[in-house]
Formats: structure tokens, C-alpha cells, sequence
């Protein structure tokens, strides 16, 4: 009688843990994000469709156009497989940014590949929050000084902005 009175109890201890709720507002990301969420929310945004080329990384956001998981041909496959009934796309930045720190920010929630030399990147530090019109989260990533891929997936709609700054 004991065990399953102790097992109950480690499941009613442990429930707020797996029902806890992701951070919501906009205080409550890691860092600043005036300058990504203004780039995201902005009606100037270069306007692309899934596998556009970009000249060079934009100092504004991109409205990208995406395509249902299925179709979207992503050029490597993503880390996390996108689920059913959900949008993905990509942009590739020919020129290569200037190496450094990069903070990639998103508009809505999904998944973020960013890839170079085929391989795909670690972030270096991710924030995300709920209820903060415009952005939902942000990552930085380190750049190297060659051509660039962001994919995305696993998106509810079909577009999402993107900001992809040098970090400050």
C-alpha cells in the first residue's frame, strides 16, 4: 500500500513542474529586445518567399513567406522533425555576414535551423516569452564569415518575420 500512495505522491508533487507556463510580456525575456521586436513589427520588412536569396543580411526584419512542411524542400533536413498540418521555408544570405554574434529573431513559435557549410548551428543563448505583440523569441548564434541558411518549421501560419542583427 505504501508504493502506490508514494508513487501518486511523486505525481502530484511533480505536476506544476510539467504544467509550469513558458515566461509571458515582454519583460521577461533574457535581454533587451526593443531593436529585434521593432525590426519584426515594422511595415517597411523586405518581403520574401521560402528559398529567396537575400544580397546581404537586411538591417530590418523579412516577412517570409512559407509552404506547407511538406513541400517547403528545405535544403537540410531540420533538427526537429515539423509536426502535421504546419508551415516551413528558408532564406540563404549568399554573401557572407561579417563574422561575429547574431541575434535571430522570430515573430511567431517554431523551430530555427541556421546552417553553414551544411551543418547546422548551435545557439549560443535562447529567450523566448508568450503574450508579446510581435516577438515570441530570439536566439545568438555565432557567424562565421561565409553563406548562410535560415530554415524554419513548424509554424502555425504561413509567414513569419525574421530579424537577424549583429548582437549588442
Amino acid at each position: 500500500m505504501r508504493v502506490p500512495f508514494l508513487v501518486v505522491l511523486a505525481f502530484v508533487v511533480a505536476a506544476p513542474a510539467w504544467g509550469a507556463d513558458e515566461p509571458s510580456g515582454c519583460d521577461k525575456f533574457k535581454w533587451p529586445i526593443d531593436r529585434e521586436r521593432a525590426a519584426l513589427t515594422a511595415s517597411d520588412q523586405i518581403k520574401l518567399v521560402s528559398g529567396g536569396e537575400l544580397a546581404a543580411l537586411p538591417p530590418k526584419g523579412i516577412r517570409l513567406g512559407l509552404r506547407t512542411a511538406g513541400v517547403a524542400a528545405l535544403p537540410t533536413p531540420p533538427e526537429r522533425a515539423p509536426r502535421e498540418r504546419t508551415f516551413a521555408g528558408f532564406a540563404t544570405c549568399k554573401d557572407p555576414p561579417q563574422a561575429g554574434t547574431y541575434t535571430i529573431s522570430l515573430s511567431g513559435g517554431g523551430w530555427v535551423d541556421v546552417v553553414q557549410d551544411g551543418q547546422a548551428l548551435k545557439p549560443k543563448a535562447f529567450s523566448g516569452a508568450t503574450d508579446c505583440g510581435g516577438i515570441r523569441k530570439t536566439m545568438k548564434y555565432e557567424l562565421a564569415a561565409k553563406p548562410v541558411v535560415i530554415q524554419v518549421s513548424g509554424m502555425k501560419e504561413d509567414a513569419i518575420s525574421i530579424a537577424i542583427l549583429p548582437s549588442e
